[in-house]
């Protein structure tokens, strides 16, 4: 089904694999005439010469990219438009949109989501901007339409940034990350590995994308095979993909943790296009005769089956045959894997209570956002559920549509009709479903979701507070299959139905009437509008020569998510609250957080501010006497700010605040073996935060000791790869701290303080 290649392959005329092994050269030779190296065989993916197109350093093995396009929604914006202010934005200098489809439900949080998006409609006037309002289009389906081009590059704030089948190399980060952007600085990596996904065959009657892409997920997402590389999807099962079905498998790469995708184009594409009246963005995007790749995962799509991902990782997968036919041994292994999760005693966790006669019962199914609610996937739903009803028990079905073009196209050839009858409830373009702000399932309820995500607390209830309920991720037609049979797990393989496939129509008539254009046309002039919510960011110290640490929480789960460093859903209605906000952190995970954290700053309040540092944090006396008995670190010239331990956090969103929230709290560094995500390593810098490595098991240190780190100032500018620090107490236990790579930038934004601090620091010089 899925095989991944143990070494770099050539690939020959898009369709020869070649492994690279000791044949490789006689094999090459034998189909080409020729045996070129790796590094220029390498120069022949598509990935390599869109990022040679945007790179500015003139390096390729170190990048600096300029992006086409940024993209934004209502849970990021203002954050970041505050930052770029705060740092000098006059203009954007590219096209930037914002779009509202998070925060839309304006009833949450009195007036605060509405005094964003008007926030929003004053800046895009101002600088020069797109303003997409609440309930035209998911951001991801917006840039679909809108915004994507063949071999172009777009920035989003938001982790599910891909838009790689139309041939554009998309990247999710956190807003600094835009903010650079803005402010005419680049993106700056080092050249990430290139892995070929070759699809052969053409998937079964039944099989959707999101199948296809659980089966890749489960493949590499423990392994970490494409962790921070690009994914290039080629090969000839491509042509048996359509636009909307291709899209549908390219935007769940991000839950493989990849960097970005991009897809061979064909006239397929072409026709996507030229239907959204664009057909000038299209470009025919293929691998050279001959591309080297970093690896490949070879799908072959005609043995893929209905999937489900089972709580609560995207990568938990299993054929839906396979969970029907093993359901209680299977059950029973989700429990435990749960139990990683779930490490609070306040929720007894199980799925066995769902089974009835043998067969597994759900109490929701969704269909939604970027990754379900295309017109393809709805339309196939819509003919398995025709003539039927999901019944009058505990199952209900929503089908929120990706954008009001996609929606007025279903009313028009009826299939919203159809859908409405079976009992179902259809909705406006609205991204809640995937983070917790919709379709709440009851206590102890499975919610089944073509939708991106199924972490704890994704579908919305409150671990801490008691509630538990749990989002398994399937396909629109296995949901729709399910409904079908009114709520028992069904494969939409062992329903008998006509797919009809209708022709998709776009009528940019709703965003020519509703969205407001104002790119390349700045109102200087124009004033911001600021609601009660929206708060600047506070002031943030500069690094000093040493620091005192305290660990203020400590998480040995496997993986740990953005989610649990900052909760979505209802928490949403801060994110243009920086210390509202912050009052979240950790608050499904390690409830105690804030309050220690909190603790711990006074002291540095204290120091900043010229004040009795020692009446304000009473234990640090003690610390710097243990301290200062070994080494000499005078209390006013120390920072003291808190920091967390974990495994390997930072899976998930590209939400910066899991790092702002911590530093606004004072925290100033995460330890971890390795960090899930570059997005998120990325986030903490920005912010000013160490993103310390410690490799080893066992830790030196535990949750509420002090760490003393010497000459961090001076090690972090003369480049040193180790970094000593020391446990205090009378013994002063020493072990290494790494690093890992930093650009002079990000050394100069560490030593600043923060992005801000480093752009304010540029302009006043």
């Amino acid at each position: 089904m899925v095989k991944l290649y143990g070494n770099g392959v050539y690939l020959v005329n898009g369709t020869k694999i070649i492994e690279d092994n000791a044949e490789a050269g006689q094999a090459l030779n034998a189909e080409c005439g020729s045996v070129p190296s790796k590094e220029e065989a390498a120069k022949g993916t598509i990935a390599y010469k869109i990022l040679e197109e945007h790179n500015t350093s003139g390096d390729m093995q170190n990048l600096n990219i300029k992006f086409d396009k940024l993209t934004s929604h209502d849970i990021t914006f203002v954050g970041i438009i505050q930052t770029a202010r705060a740092s000098g934005l006059e203009k954007f200098p590219v096209p930037y949109v914002l779009t509202n489809c998070h925060n839309s439900l304006c009833a949450v949080g009195g007036t605060i989501n509405e005094d964003d998006h008007m926030f929003g409609l004053s800046c895009a006037k101002k600088y020069g901007g797109m303003y997409v309002p609440p309930h035209q289009a998911v951001i991801h389906q917006f840039a679909r339409e809108m915004l994507a081009g063949g071999g172009s590059m777009l920035l989003g704030s938001d982790s599910h940034t891909r838009y790689g089948a139309l041939g554009t190399m998309a990247v999710g980060e956190g807003g600094p990350e835009l903010v650079k952007q803005l402010l005419g600085r680049t993106y700056d990596i080092a050249m990430p590995g290139i892995v070929a996904v070759y699809l052969a065959g053409k998937p079964q009657k039944g099989v959707g994308p999101q199948d296809i892409a659980l089966a890749i997920i489960g493949a590499v997402f423990a392994n970490g095979y494409v962790n921070n590389k690009v994914m290039e999807f080629v090969g000839d099962g491509v042509a048996n993909l359509s636009a909307d079905y291709r899209i549908g498998v390219d935007v769940m790469t991000t839950e493989t943790t990849c960097l970005s995708s991009v897809w061979v184009t064909d006239s397929e594409i072409k026709d996507f296009y030229e239907i959204h009246k664009r057909p000038e963005d299209y470009k025919e995007l293929k691998p050279d005769n001959i591309a080297y790749y970093d690896g490949m995962v070879y799908v072959d799509l005609s043995e893929i089956k209905p999937m489900i991902a089972m709580p609560f990782h995207p990568s938990n997968v299993y054929t839906i045959d396979e969970l029907n036919a093993n359901m209680m041994d299977i059950l029973d292994d989700v429990e435990k894997k749960a139990l990683v999760s779930l490490d609070n005693n306040k929720v007894q966790f199980t799925l066995k209570d769902k089974v009835r006669n043998g067969k597994l019962y759900v109490e929701q199914g969704v269909i939604a956002g970027c990754a379900g609610g295309g017109f393809e996937n709805i339309c196939d739903a819509a003919d398995i559920l025709r003539g039927k009803n999901i019944g009058a028990d505990e199952f209900s079905l929503s089908v929120y549509p990706s954008s009001q073009p996609v929606f007025m196209e279903l009313v028009k050839n009826g299939v919203i009709a159809d859908i409405m009858a079976t009992g179902a409830t259809v909705r406006s373009a609205f991204c809640g479903p995937c983070f917790g702000a919709g379709d709440v399932p009851p206590n102890n309820g499975l919610s089944i979701r073509h939708s991106t995500r199924n972490f704890p607390n994704r579908e919305g209830s409150k671990v801490t507070n008691g509630q538990i309920a749990s989002v398994a991720l399937m396909d629109a037609r296995s949901i729709a299959a399910t409904a079908a049979n009114k709520g028992y797990l069904t494969s939409a393989m062992d329903i008998d139905a006509e797919f009809s496939k209708p022709k998709y129509y776009f009528d940019s008539t709703i965003y020519d009437n509703r969205v407001y254009n104002g790119v390349g046309k700045p109102q200087p002039e124009t004033e911001i509008k600021f609601g009660p919510n929206i708060k600047d960011w506070p002031v943030m110290s500069a690094l000093t020569d040493n620091m005192v640490l305290k660990v203020v929480s400590e998480i040995h789960d496997p993986v740990t998510t953005t989610d649990e460093l900052i909760p979505s859903g209802e928490t949403s209605s801060f994110r243009s609250n920086p210390l509202g906000l912050a009052e979240f952190t950790l608050s499904r995970k390690d409830p105690a957080y804030v309050g220690r954290a909190k603790a711990v700053q006074l002291g540095e309040k204290a120091r900043t501010a010229g004040e009795d540092i020692f009446a304000a944090l009473p234990e640090a006396e003690e610390v710097f006497k243990q301290v200062n008995a070994k080494f000499e670190a005078k209390p006013e010239e120390t920072q003291i700010g808190s920091l967390i331990y974990a495994v390997k956090p930072g899976d998930g969103s590209a939400r910066e605040q899991a790092a702002s929230c911590q530093k606004v709290l004072g925290g100033f560094a995460n330890i971890a073996k390795e960090y899930a995500t570059k997005r998120y390593r990325s986030n903490l810098i920005n912010w000013g935060m160490l993103p310390f490595i410690f490799e080893e098991d066992k830790l030196p240190f535990k949750n509420g000791d002090y760490i003393f780190v010497k000459d961090i100032k001076n090690a972090i500018i003369n480049k040193e790869d180790v970094i000593k620090a020391y446990v205090v107490g009378q013994e002063m236990k020493e072990f290494d701290l790494k690093l890992g790579r930093l650009t002079d930038d990000e050394r100069d934004i560490i030593v600043k303080g923060c992005l801000i601090n480093y752009y304010r620091a540029q302009m006043q010089a």
